[in-house]
Parts: C-alpha cells; structure tokens; sequence
C-alpha cells in the first residue's frame, strides 16, 4: 500500500485536487479530508499493486495544478519583484503578453513547463509520503521558474518595444499635424516581399528615395531598412494625401504604421491603372 498526504489552507487548491482526485482514472484509490492542528490534508491511500502508475497519476494532477491555479500568481510576483519600476496597468499588460507568448506556442511550452514539473515531483514522492504544497512550490521547482522569468523577459522586451514605437508614432503624427503640407499627393507602389516600394509624385513622375543616412533625422532606429528611408521620405514631403497602390493586396506591419501615423491621409489601393501597371510589372519579372 503506498499513503500521500498533501498539505494545503489554500481552499482553492484543496478544491482543485479534491474534484481531480474523483475524476481520477484508476482502481484502488480512497482519499479523505482531515484538519489537523496547523494545515488541511488529503490524504490518499492506494491499494494496489501498480505503485507506479499511481505516483504518475498524482505527479500530473500536481503539475496541472500548478499550471491552472498558481501560475498566474507566480508570474505577477516575478514581474513585481524584478520590474517593480513599472506602474500597475503596464504590469497588467506585461502579465497579458505573458499569456500570449504561452499561447502563441502553446503545446511547446506547456509540455516543456508540465515535464520539469511532472518530473519533481514524481521524484519527490517515490521516496516522501508529505507534501507541504507552498513550501514545495517555494523551493523546489527552480527550472520551472526559469521557464517564467524567461517568459516574462520576454513580455518586457515586447512591451518595451511597442511602448518606444508607440511613443515614435506618436511624435511623427504631432511633427506631421504641426507642418504645412507643400506636396499634394504622392503614390506608394508597396510589395511586401520586395526589398523597397516605388514612391510618384501627382504626374507619376519617380521621386528619388535618399538613402543618405545623415538626412534620416526622423527614423528611430541606427539600423535602416528600405521602409525606413520610405517612411523618411514622406515626412520630408509630407503629401496631403498618400494613395497606397498594394500590388500583392496584403497590409503589413509598415503598411499599418503608415496608417497609424498619416491617419486619414492614407488611401489604400489594390485595382486601379497604377496598381495593375506594376502588378503586371511584378508577373512578368
């Protein structure tokens, strides 16, 4: 006969493992809730012969307990202990990139933070028959935390980013509202698998692209890429109206900065005599 006792006040996991241990699919399985002098305990007593099964069938039910009940807990005390220098809504956002990045990879990292999880506590239990949860969860699952704190890493350098471009953004539109537009129209001919976009002035005529760094005063970053020297571009002109000619009908990430910083002066195109001109053009290469 192998005996666990699982100690816990925490009525939410005592809840969790209780409703887990009835769904439990194997034989020879009794449990019962005692209250000692300082913690609840389960205590589960196993009768049969395959001892191995059942420590497999506890391990996971602890593992996923982990996962469902306490990991957002330990990811908020991360985030608090090592990025308390951001505010409590940028903390919340930080946490819901948290859960993105898990869920944009789902089946990867839940199997990579359920396997260190699922394997410590097996360990533990083929040779332990007490189980203090928050004493365990405290000091025992070191690689799962550094699962964590890489996660959270993570969803700071996203944040961090998005933040400094939002705030790029936000200077470009208040330079662009500032300035007195000379240039009426210009066409953006966009393919976004191309390595840069063909930029008409109102007759259609080209309109050279400075690739001259020292003139890039307005682009963010030290690196330049031939969006950035389009971009650059067109706050130099600053056209009235920019029509954006898509020739393979798809709107990228630059497309939409483009959107987000010129607003109602953008005009998106996919049919038109320009479009089709340069779709062709495109075929035909």
């Amino acid at each position: 006969m192998k005996s666990l006792c699982i100690k816990t006040n925490n009525s939410d996991l005592l809840k969790y493992l209780l409703n887990e241990l009835k769904e439990l699919e194997i034989d020879n399985v009794c449990f019962s809730l005692r209250q000692f002098k300082h913690y609840k305990n389960i205590i589960i007593h196993y009768t049969g012969e395959n001892e191995t099964l059942f420590l497999e069938k506890i391990s996971s039910i602890l593992s996923l307990l982990v996962i469902d009940e306490l990991e957002e807990n330990f990811i908020n005390k991360i985030i608090l202990e090592y990025y308390f220098y951001f505010d409590c809504n940028e903390r919340k956002d930080i946490l819901n990139l948290c859960f993105d990045i898990m869920s944009n990879d789902f089946s990867d990292i839940f199997d990579k933070k359920f396997k260190l999880l699922y394997n410590v506590f097996y360990n533990f239990l083929l040779d332990n028959k007490s189980l203090y949860l928050q004493g365990f969860t405290n000091f025992r699952l070191k690689s799962y935390f550094k699962v964590l704190d890489d996660i959270v890493a993570e969803a700071v350098n996203c944040f961090v980013v998005e933040k400094e471009y939002l705030e790029f953004v936000s200077l470009l539109k208040l330079y662009i509202n500032s300035q007195y537009s000379s240039c009426n129209l210009v066409h953006l001919i966009y393919t976004s698998n191309e390595e840069e976009s063909i930029l008409l002035d109102e007759n259609k005529e080209i309109i050279n692209i400075s690739h001259d760094n020292l003139n890039a005063k307005y682009l963010s970053d030290i690196s330049f890429s031939a969006n950035d020297y389009t971009l650059n571009t067109l706050l130099t002109l600053l056209p009235k109206e920019i029509y954006i000619h898509l020739i393979d009908d798809y709107i990228d990430d630059f497309i939409n900065t483009l959107i987000t910083i010129f607003e109602n002066r953008v005009h998106l195109c996919t049919d038109c005599n320009i479009c089709n001109l340069y779709r062709h053009s495109t075929i035909t290469k």
